[in-house]
């Protein structure tokens, strides 16, 4: 017993020590390191708040806590095997198709989607992602919210058991890849392009994209005296008052921001409606008047009044090689060239900043936690330029690391950093993509934890084989599991893209279902998110702004931490896939 209570203590200790020594090279769990840092910071901050959420605790309420904790430790029995399995479990989410709320706000077969959602609760599923679309929600006026198809779509999911992460989607659906159905931005935002077409991100050729507004108006009152950042503020709000009963329930976790294209911090720069085909680089997208004006400003300031915006970047569908911008010894390796990609990345990290304080005043107290999602922008990264990368808005080379910047940005809203293309290899992309998934996840996923934020993730594209499957349970714990406690490195969550008939597809679903079991560390669905250390307290307010000079010394590229080469929970290899595939013969033959 007394060995048992003294290994309890030596976790706090640990934690303590962490605080007294700062940051550490050695792989320290992140949710260790995450709970010393809160102890800290409670105790020298409170703050309340009006509205639905509770208030901040205050210090003294924190240190009964922290008593209270040091109590339970010494009276809690030794953990079951079972129980230090279950800190290695990863919880699953499902995205809901985008039409699931239809463009003039109807939720549509209420029956057929809750034999789905049930189907999913009993495969395992922790909960399911949706897209709240602006462009639905507030399409009839400024400031005329109508919700009532959304509350209904909530009380369906959590009748059904599951729990909700929510995407707060200011971005118009449609353009991009896998986009079945067309939500456009509300109406009088599009009025206002008619009159104003530089409201949204335009290439060098003038080409105007309609997905989301430039980030050079984030601070301008042009849409009926609001501007954007104070649109997308106001939304929020109303989300946050309307929802009330779900926040307070715990039914809503995460509060994913849109914050470009595809709700992606990015710019819109591989559109598929403008031409885009994969492996294209991308266009550059500063060219509205807003943007460029900042460029000029920026240029003058830094005492080079005839830099200006790059003309030699080719078109969506170039090589590297073919353009002057991203050739061997090609602009982007001038002073020019780098002051511009310099410029162009940091107006990302300032956009996704502002906007993500906002959200965190809105939701201040409530229990969810903030997302971000970023695109994996795979092709090319194998290239000297990254192209792709670049034109997308992250500064990424060999010797620049441009994800860790934003992982620095998001660790001061406590904020979840969400990945993609968790399924993807290197050995199923074209070779002339000088693709790099592999590598690309890897890096960013190590970035993420180095800033000591939570990384989560998802899959690309569909996908229903057991080699994606285990290539995101490789993704989710890169070192295995660890049968005594928490592992070395895990993913916060993964959310699979998505609910669809062929994923209900018999043999399909079997496979999931095996997919489900292993994220989950072959044990059982477990309700309780304390057990497996993803506990949701009252949203904290946002550490003071880091300096760009601040954020900057991130992009020093460090090694990224050691990957296994393959997953310890396997849903099965060769011999699976060959009866799976008879499976698939038989079942043809019958139907």
């Amino acid at each position: 017993m007394t060995s048992t209570i003294c290994s309890r203590l030596g976790g706090l200790g640990k934690r303590i020590r962490l605080l007294q020594q700062g940051p550490t090279p050695e792989i320290v769990p992140v949710y260790e390191v995450q709970k010393a840092r809160q102890t800290k910071e409670l105790g020298s901050r409170h703050v309340r708040r009006p509205g639905i959420c509770k208030a901040v605790r205050s210090p003294q309420a924190v240190a009964s806590e922290i008593s209270s904790t040091v109590k339970e430790k010494m009276q809690a029995p030794a953990l079951t095997d079972d129980e230090k399995m279950l800190q290695n479990y990863v919880p699953v989410y499902v995205m809901l198709p985008l039409e699931v709320i239809t463009v003039d706000n109807v939720l549509e077969n209420r029956t057929g989607l809750e034999k789905q959602l049930k189907g999913l609760r009993t495969a395992g599923v922790d909960g399911v992602m949706l897209d709240v679309w602006w462009g639905i929600v507030e399409s009839k006026g400024p400031k005329l919210y109508d919700w009532s198809a959304y509350r209904s779509l909530f009380q369906l999911v959590q009748e059904c058991g599951l729990k909700l992460q929510a995407i707060m989607s200011f971005h118009q659906c449609g353009g991009n890849v896998g986009d079945a159905v067309n939500i456009p931005l509300p109406q009088w935002i599009l009025d206002t392009g008619e009159s104003d077409p530089d409201v949204f991100y335009t290439n060098i050729k003038g080409n105007r994209n309609t997905e989301y507004l430039t980030m050079g108006v984030d601070n301008l009152p042009l849409f009926a005296g609001r501007t954007a950042v104070e649109i997308y503020t106001d939304y929020m709000k109303s989300f946050r008052d309307n929802m009330s009963d779900f926040l307070e329930a715990g039914f809503v976790i995460d509060i994913e921001v849109g914050l470009g294209p595809a709700g992606e911090l990015r710019y819109p720069s591989y559109p598929q409606n403008q031409g885009w085909a994969y492996p294209g680089i991308g266009e550059f997208q500063c060219y509205d008047k807003y943007l460029q004006a900042e460029f000029k400003e920026a240029a003058i300031g830094a005492g080079h009044p005839e830099w200006k915006l790059p003309d030699n970047a080719g078109e969506y569908n170039d090589t590297p090689e073919s353009t002057g911008f991203f050739r061997p010894n090609g602009t982007y390796l001038t002073e020019e060239g780098k002051f511009f990609l310099t410029w162009y990345s940091n107006k990302l990290l300032s956009h996704g900043d502002q906007i993500l304080d906002e959200a965190n005043e809105v939701f201040l107290g409530c229990k969810v936690k903030l997302a971000t999602k970023v695109s994996g922008i795979h092709w090319w990264y194998k290239d000297d330029s990254h192209a792709a990368e670049l034109t997308s808005g992250f500064y990424n080379l060999k010797d620049r690391d441009g994800y860790r910047p934003i992982a620095r940005m998001l660790s001061r809203h406590y904020a979840i950093f969400n990945f993609t293309c968790l399924e993807m290899r290197d050995s199923e992309q074209r070779a002339d993509a000088k693709s790099g998934p592999k590598e690309l996840v890897q890096q960013v996923l190590s970035g993420g934890w180095r800033e000591e934020v939570e990384v989560a993730g998802e899959n690309a594209l569909p996908r229903y084989d057991r080699a994606a499957y285990n290539k995101i349970l490789l993704n989710a714990r890169p070192n295995g599991v660890n049968r005594d406690g928490p592992p070395k490195l895990r993913m916060y969550g993964v959310t699979y893209l998505r609910l669809s008939d062929d994923l209900l597809d018999w043999n399909n679903f079997r496979i999931f279902k095996t997919f489900v079991k292993k994220m989950h560390a072959d044990q059982d669905f477990c309700p309780d998110p304390r057990k497996y250390n993803n506990y949701v307290g009252p949203l904290e307010r946002s550490k003071p702004k880091i300096p760009i000079e601040d954020l900057l010394k991130a992009t020093e590229p460090m090694e990224p931490f050691p990957f296994d080469e393959e997953t310890d929970m396997s849903v099965g290899g060769a011999i699976a896939i060959w009866l799976d595939n008879l499976i698939d013969k038989i079942t043809s033959i019958f139907k």
